[in-house]
């Protein structure tokens, strides 16, 4: 851990122990200093993320675009563990832009956080559910915030999960107050659900139609119960923000808002939200990229699975046994899914084949965990590499967008949640990847022949060639909406216009 890492543990014990018993008021209630720089006719955006790496990641990054574009006040609101992990792990984006965000910590609530399972055949992080419910307990934390807050600016905007949504429902209570849902995953995953929720036909061609993974295993009971206890407070928010773009997901967005959960309801694609403009951040002692630099354009393959994917050591073996097999050049992320607070607890030292590392030295880079230090790891720096030809994903939605972004083809091989229906969108529909493992056989360990088999066919065949690029124009669009005068900052001035009107 580094020097401000260490910090910022120390500042979290200190938050910690103010506990969650009536001494919290102190800890909760914005500071005056912060209060003093709020102006009567100001707005204030809240962002209340849902505490996961991929939704705090994603809402830190929207915090970010508004913060430093439109020079508006941005509180960033959420248990203090998780504030902290949002802002050790903010790789990618400006430090100085990350300084302007008001972090909030309201005191983190006790649960457990126990190891991932790494041997086990469904691939959902259910060892994250008690942090998870740990959340339901921060509504009176939240509410709190928002009513000091409200006392003192013209208009308070909270922008939250749709996973946050009970904790955000006292907004309907503040005159001045409104909230948007900042949705995480894809528009066409978002459309699926809503129309399986409320028996609807899902708008696809008949072939299509019979390929769709289906929802089976996709989540748990608990998991399934647990959005379900958020439905009831949806319906209080003003509108929808998405993390797409048109040129990725027109149709759906078009579909989405004919359906009834979204009527009367506003609709902004404002995506992709990350850094497309990296040369501001420090790459100082970055070894991924130091290696990238040396290898050809379009050479290498990048492998990453999250931060809630774990596997076990026999499909860890096959893996690296299929990526030597291949003879293509690649970074291999290794790391284990997250603990529930992934400050507590020992890391799995995950084994490799014997020898592997040294027999695969002039091809490959083996980087392990967050550590020494976290930026070796920014996701978007890689793929923008010129040297970068290919992404291995679990298709979570917030490495697809980087991956379209950056133009870079996907090796698509989902664990679970929305992964498979956005899988399915990269690889059926926009025509930008290959599917390492189809859904139906999402129990079975993948051998290695079959990952040297996608490997050689994404990263050295006329196929491969052909999606990417495909995968290189959708990207060049895509960043192109992104400047300027671009449809996706037309539609962030919208929303930014809409709120501050």
């Amino acid at each position: 851990m580094t020097q401000a890492q260490s910090g910022d543990t120390e500042d979290l014990t200190e938050v910690s122990n103010c506990g969650l018993s009536s001494s919290m008021s102190n800890c909760e209630n914005l500071p005056k200093h912060e209060l003093d720089k709020l102006k009567q006719d100001e707005v204030a955006i809240v962002m209340v993320p849902f505490p996961a790496q991929g939704h705090l990641n994603q809402l830190l990054q929207l915090s970010c675009l508004i913060s430093s574009s439109y020079n508006l006040p941005v509180y960033y609101v959420c248990s203090a563990t998780h504030n902290l992990q949002a802002r050790v792990r903010a790789n990618a984006l400006n430090p100085s832009d990350i300084a302007k965000i008001h972090f909030h910590d309201i005191p983190t609530p006790e649960f457990a956080s126990p190891p991932p399972d790494f041997n086990a055949l469904r691939k959902f992080p259910s060892h994250l559910q008690p942090s998870w419910d740990a959340s339901m307990l921060l509504r009176e934390p939240i509410a709190s915030f928002l009513r000091n807050i409200s006392s003192k600016a013209r208009r308070v905007i909270v922008v939250h999960d749709s996973l946050m949504s009970y904790n955000v429902q006292d907004v309907s209570s503040l005159p001045n107050a409104e909230s948007y849902i900042f949705n995480c995953i894809s528009v066409f995953t978002l459309y699926c659900f809503i129309c399986l929720y409320y028996g609807k036909p899902i708008q696809l061609g008949e072939e299509l139609l019979k390929k769709l993974p289906s929802r089976e295993g996709i989540i748990t009971d608990e998991v399934r119960d647990f959005t379900a206890s958020h439905y009831p407070y949806m319906d209080i928010r003003s509108g929808d923000i998405h993390n797409t773009r048109k040129v990725i997901e027109g149709e759906f967005l078009d579909f989405l808002a004919q359906v009834e959960f979204n009527q009367n309801k506003k609709q902004w694609a404002i995506g992709p939200i990350l850094p497309t403009k990296l040369d501001q951040i420090s790459n100082r002692n970055n070894i991924c990229l130091e290696w990238l630099n040396k290898q050809p354009p379009n050479s290498v393959l990048y492998i990453s699975f999250g931060t809630t994917t774990s596997f076990s050591d026999r499909e860890t073996k096959e893996l690296a046994m299929g990526l030597e097999q291949s003879k293509q050049k690649f970074i291999w992320v290794l790391r284990d899914a997250d603990r529930g607070d992934i400050f507590t607890g020992e890391a799995r030292r995950i084994e490799l084949p014997e020898g592997f590392e040294e027999r695969v030295k002039d091809v490959g880079l083996v980087v392990r965990e967050w550590a020494p230090q976290p930026e070796i790891l920014a996701q978007p720096e890689i793929l923008a590499h010129s040297s970068t030809g290919g992404f291995m994903s679990h298709c979570g939605w917030n490495s697809c967008i980087e991956s379209i972004t950056m133009g870079v083809p996907i090796a698509a091989w989902p664990m679970h949640s929305d992964q498979p229906r956005n899988g399915f969108l990269v690889t059926e529909m926009l025509k930008i990847g290959l599917i390492v493992r189809e859904w139906e056989k999402r129990e079975e360990v993948v051998c290695a022949s079959t990952i040297e088999n996608v490997v050689r066919k994404l990263m050295a065949s006329e196929e491969g060639d052909a999606i990417r690029r495909r995968a290189e124009e959708m990207g060049e669009a895509v960043r192109r909406s992104t400047e300027k005068g671009g449809a996706s900052r037309i539609e962030l001035d919208s929303f930014v216009a809409h709120i501050t009107r």
